[in-house]
């Protein structure tokens, strides 16, 4: 299925995606907001995911996602 949002930025350098614990969905260290004009074309979250954005810096119910999850 390819690469995850997490794993480009992470192949590529991108500062502010940390990703700690390498994609498991175990830290909230990639935490992203989506711009709103995409939000509704990303498949929805989990619960392992709203779990994990509880401990996220400043989450957005509508807008934060987790970029090892997309």
């Amino acid at each position: 299925n390819g690469l995850t949002v997490m794993e480009g930025a992470r192949d590529n350098n991108i500062p502010g995606i940390e990703a700690d614990c390498g994609g498991a969905c175990a830290c909230s260290t990639c935490h992203v907001y989506i711009h709103p004009d995409w939000v509704d074309k990303l498949p929805a979250k989990d619960d392992m995911e709203e779990d994990m954005l509880d401990f996220a810096f400043e989450p957005d119910p509508a807008r934060s996602r987790l970029t090892c999850q997309v």
